[in-house]
């Protein structure tokens, strides 16, 4: 790269190229790092990067990539693209193509250059993508240690995040550093690099450099190695007053310090470009009307200058500081100088070089610019090319599973339309059918209320424009889907009035649809919408319907998607047997991607409710590959991602549900799959002893949960519950009971026999803690309630070791309680049991044993259930035990001394604490934030029964000694 001609030694960024060199050192080590370096516009991170460069290059290949500004429509995997042909150029293209093995026709999505002839696109997933990509930097990286550098991350791509998110947990094992950088300011809450931001460094993913702006020394030390000569304090005031510690505004005010100073921002922006002859004011303006890397021969063909004019003029450009080269491209020294030339094109040139941009990159098809040439005809005011490119780069983004971008361009093109007399004939689509287009594309990236904008605005254009019937049928039916996933009412009303318009078999009708593929999956969606609603009666019949539609039709497809949803309302009403049958007639006639992944969400769905939490975690992941394969991981991948929390729950494993809840908020899905979540990471905090935090979220969520739940019954049962184990977390038990009995006597909830199964089994356990706050009749009462429910029950779902559990728990824990509840004990074991009830059963069976006489024993059940429970890690429950065990007198203080009861974090804490580290040097050491840490010493002090730290250490070394 050809840098700027004067550049100054960097001031005031010791620590931070330390710090970066720091993470460089642990990625030489063998452990692949990710680091973010933040700041806002001008403050210096494309300098840090270039110093660091300089440093690593000696030590390791470097790979660039920048992301580019295109305004509303980002270019899918910009950066990715760059790194990837850097890599390819110095590995060469047959030992690449030889690396890649199977996925090298995914990477010709990325590098068509590489292929030789035309490609099946539909047989390419957006996983194979990702791991092509992964395995290529991991090949390249086993030749020498490699950098990763991606700069400005603040305009990347939903497809360049996803990759991201992808790269830094699959490359694990070789010599890589990814380096980021991001301007602060410019990424809003809520937008998709925040997230991501976010979500990261949550996970401990990416390691932070923050840049801050310099002091006032600083400034002095910058200004006088630019002007090689001392500033008086006078003109160190001017300057530092100016720019504010903006290293970038001291470079360009270090010039005019002596004289008068610039009125504004942008004039001290032009001060350079203003220095420069016209040739060379001319080549910087056409510049400036490009993003990124411009290439050289684009440049060439824009311009209208000899090629020893153009170098002239690009070479002052360089020697202003203006301008930057790098192999065969040509780019701004900052984003900034670029805005304020462009601010110098008049209104028709600005035109005249948009239109001269986008005829040199169509001239030049072997560079990949369908989004540039998109941007370049709008931005020329030529709206017919604009929009024929426009849907042209939708449909290549949509190819490359980059939704957002798809959509974006849609977007375009919709804007576009109206302006051009023949739009049908340029771009071989109809309006409406490019309206249903967009909205799909917007349903697929997880802009769910855009969907129904746009499927809104395509059902106005065919009441004004008639189309053919199967058209509006299918808008019909698009809208009652994004209804749907939103959770909004308005979705049976829909694919009524769809099914009307299909009229009846025999029915010869000319505006009637004869579609009986369409007509079974109109009948399917229907009958889903019943049986989310509760209604499983209706559904059945519905699915019974669309099966037999889809079997005299052929459709092996909408038969498995039939039977599946037949399985699943029948199971809702106890018919288990029945129900396995028809998901197996589902898994059989699943022929398709969508019909194998609509079987793995209900299939892994069922078997966590059935108590098979194992098989249930195994279809998700499965279901979750192809959901990632199908690019469909922000909608029925996020709803995949959820089935695996609950059985992780179910088991105990409480790391690997956190781990999946962030990945599952960081996709910003749609708003069900997002309740849903919502409500595992309320879960989640709960189980860790984060009341607040958990009420906290609660109090933000429950109403949104509320709404939702009434198109969706399974969200209201998820809400219930959830109000049920806050009320279990403050120890609330008469409110727990109360939540508890209000789900139960709905009397919508006794068409859901296995959900009241499971809030019976909860209610069980609440009824042994109802006993400790109310009076004996009370308690009894509540008792009988329990088993009357339970025994009204269907036989299939209420197994015998099940039956032995809630016997027990509602029992009175004393001498008479013991045969019930050593058989509850017993069935506690079974691993379809909730791992949370185990510990629980365990208790109520030691106390029962302490009311028989039989201490030694109940001791020694009790501490298991410590074992079990410390094992899990749920704060609330192991609180419980602890205090009946104090109460009880089971525990010795030589038994708390050698009883398991910190955490293995709490045991790493505590050698540390031993060590007379602190609470930001333990979170520097276990990687925490210095909150987590003493959030871990309080509950070691706590657990411990001491008051101070030096006291904690004492301990720990007496349990060495």
């Amino acid at each position: 790269m050809i840098g700027t001609s004067a550049r100054a030694s960097m001031v005031g960024r010791d620590a931070e190229l330390s710090a970066l060199s720091d993470i460089f050192a642990r990625s030489l080590a063998g452990s692949p790092q990710v680091a973010l370096v933040a700041g806002e516009a001008g403050i210096g991170k494309t300098r840090l990067l270039r110093e660091f460069q300089e440093h690593a290059c000696t030590r390791a290949n470097v790979a660039v990539g920048q992301c580019i500004d295109y305004g509303a429509t980002p270019v899918p995997y910009a950066p990715i693209v760059s790194i990837l042909r850097t890599i390819v150029a110095d590995m060469g293209a047959e030992v690449a193509r030889e690396v890649a093995g199977p996925g090298r026709d995914a990477l010709l999505l990325l590098l068509p250059e590489l292929g030789d002839g035309p490609l099946d696109w539909s047989e390419v997933s957006a996983s194979r993508l990702h791991d092509v990509i992964a395995v290529l930097i991991e090949a390249y990286a086993r030749q020498a240690p490699l950098v990763v550098m991606i700069e400005d991350l603040h305009w990347a791509d939903d497809s360049t995040l996803t990759m991201l998110r992808f790269l830094m947990r699959a490359i694990t094992s070789v010599r890589v550093l990814i380096v980021v950088s991001v301007r602060s300011e410019d990424v809003g809450r809520g937008s998709a690099v925040h997230t991501f931001l976010a979500e990261s460094e949550r996970a401990r993913l990416m390691e932070r450099i923050e840049l801050t702006r310099l002091d006032r020394q600083q400034v002095r030390d910058l200004a006088e190695t630019l002007r090689q000569s001392p500033l008086d304090d006078d003109a160190l005031d001017r300057v530092f007053d100016r720019t504010e510690g903006v290293p970038f505004f001291v470079e360009e005010l270090s010039s005019c310090t002596d004289g008068a100073m610039p009125d504004t921002l942008r004039d001290l922006l032009l001060a350079r470009y203003d220095a420069l002859d016209a040739t060379a004011q001319r080549i910087v303006r056409v510049l400036s009307a490009s993003n990124g890397w411009l290439p050289h021969v684009i440049l060439r063909d824009v311009v209208d200058e000899s090629d020893a004019d153009l170098d002239d003029a690009v070479r002052a450009g360089v020697q202003a500081s203006i301008l930057e080269v790098d192999r065969d491209a040509y780019c701004f020294r900052h984003s900034l100088l670029r805005e304020a030339a462009q601010g110098e094109l008049l209104p028709g040139e600005r035109g005249r070089v948009h239109l001269a941009y986008a005829r040199a990159f169509e001239q030049h098809p072997e560079i990949d610019a369908e989004y540039e040439i998109a941007h370049h005809w709008n931005a020329a005011g030529d709206a017919p090319r604009a929009l024929a490119s426009a849907v042209t780069a939708m449909m290549s983004a949509k190819k490359a599973y980059a939704y957002a971008t798809a959509s974006q361009l849609g977007e375009l093109a919709i804007e576009l339309w109206d302006r051009v007399p023949d739009a049908e004939d340029l771009t071989g689509t109809t309006r409406v059918r490019l309206l249903s287009r967009v909205a799909s594309m917007h349903r697929n990236a997880g802009s769910g209320e855009r969907a129904i904008a746009v499927v809104n605005a395509a059902l106005d254009e065919a009441d004004r424009s008639p189309v053919e019937p199967a058209l509006f049928v299918r808008l019909l039916r698009d809208k009652a889907q994004y209804l749907a996933n939103i959770g909004r009412p308005g979705a049976v009303e829909l694919l009524i009035d769809a099914l009307a318009l299909m009229g009846d078999v025999d029915d010869e009708h000319p505006s009637h649809v004869h579609d009986e593929k369409l007509r079974a999956n109109l009948l399917n969606m229907l009958a889903a919408r019943y049986m989310l609603a509760g209604k499983a009666h209706e559904a059945i019949v519905t699915a019974a319907t669309a099966h037999d539609v889809a079997m005299a039709a052929g459709e092996r497809s909408e038969q498995s998607v039939a039977a599946n949803l037949r399985g699943m309302s029948r199971a809702q009403l106890g018919d288990i047997d029945e129900a396995l049958a028809d998901l197996e007639r589902a898994r059989e006639n699943a022929i398709d991607s969508s019909s194998r992944l609509r079987f793995s969400v209900n299939y892994s769905d069922l078997l966590n409710l059935l108590g098979r939490y194992q098989e249930a975690i195994d279809v998700a992941r499965a279901g979750l590959a192809r959901a990632i394969e199908l690019g469909v991981e922000r909608s029925s991948g996020a709803i995949m991602l959820h089935n695996l929390i609950d059985p992780l729950f179910a088991l105990g494993d409480i790391d690997e549900a956190e781990r999946i809840i962030d990945r599952t908020l960081s996709l910003g899905s749609l708003t069900v799959p997002q309740s849903y979540t919502q409500r595992t990471r309320v879960q989640a905090l709960l189980w860790r002893g984060d009341t607040a935090t958990a009420k906290r979220l609660a109090e933000q969520w429950l109403p949104g949960f509320d709404v939702t739940a009434t198109v969706e019954r399974q969200l209201w049962w998820a809400s219930g519950t959830l109000r049920v184990e806050l009320a279990l977390a403050d120890r609330d038990w008469t409110t727990a009971w109360q939540t508890v009995t209000t789900i139960l006597d709905d009397p919508a909830s006794a068409s859901h026999v296995v959900h009241r199964r499971n809030r019976l089994l909860d209610a069980a356990g609440i009824v042994a803690r109802l006993r400790t706050v109310v009076s004996e009749s009370e308690a009894d009462a509540a008792a009988a309630t329990v088993l009357n429910a339970w025994r009204a029950l269907p036989d299939p779902v209420t197994p015998e070791l099940l039956s032995a559990i809630v016997t027990g728990l509602v029992a009175v824990p004393d001498a008479s309680g013991v045969d019930v509840l050593r058989a509850a004990a017993d069935a506690a074991e079974d691993p379809t049991v909730p791992a949370l009830t185990r510990p629980f059963v365990y208790m109520q069976y030691a106390k029962a044993l302490v009311a028989s006489g039989e201490r030694s024993r109940a001791a020694s059940t009790l501490a298991h259930a410590l074992e079990v429970v410390t094992a899990l890690a749920h704060a609330g429950l192991r609180a419980e035990l602890e205090e009946y065990a104090d109460a009880a007198g089971l525990r010795s203080p030589a038994d708390v001394g050698s009883m398991p009861i910190l955490t293995a974090r709490e045991s790493q804490v505590l050698d540390l604490i031993a060590q007379g580290l602190s609470n930001r040097q333990i979170g520097e050491r276990l990687f925490i934030s210095t909150k987590t840490a003493s959030v871990h010493v309080s509950a070691i002090l706590r657990k411990l029964g001491v008051s101070t730290r030096t006291e904690a250490a004492v301990v720990a070394r007496r349990a060495v000694g």
